[in-house]
């Protein structure tokens, strides 16, 4: 295999590489997206069809513990929202996220490295090419 086929083949997969590394921060950005809901004020309905629902605090947000103090007391607002799911959609998202950037990462700087090494080859042969013409001079 000549050099040029073997660097085409070579930024192909590097392409295919960081394609990869996309589709995997997609994912990765819709848990986030998906945890930052989670953090945010919601309303909760003190009955079925309420008219007025009720302000609520984001529940991993809340001080000392009253989120969970709600299952307790009979608040409406305690099975709302669920203390482990931000941190759980959190946790998940993070090894996602990491292979991503790290494939994503991988085929751009190879992509990177194999435009700059046929950039060095052609600049080679240019200064082959003078040289070789100074010499017959």
């Amino acid at each position: 295999m000549r050099s040029r086929e073997y660097d085409v083949d070579f930024r192909e997969r590097a392409g295919r590489t960081r394609a990869r590394g996309i589709g995997l921060l997609s994912p990765a950005a819709l848990l986030w997206a998906w945890c930052a809901v989670l953090l945010t004020p919601y309303e909760a309905e003190r009955k079925p069809d309420d008219r007025h629902p009720d302000a609520c605090e984001s529940r991993p947000l809340t001080e000392h513990g009253t989120a969970d103090e709600g299952v307790r007391h009979g608040d409406y607002r305690a099975n709302e929202r669920d203390r482990p799911e931000a941190p759980a959609v959190l946790g998940l998202s993070t090894p996602v996220s990491v292979v991503g950037v790290a494939l994503f990462t991988t085929g751009a700087l190879s992509r990177r490295m194999s435009a700059h090494a046929e950039a060095m080859r052609e600049l080679d042969r240019i200064a082959d090419a003078r040289a070789a013409g100074s010499a017959t001079v």
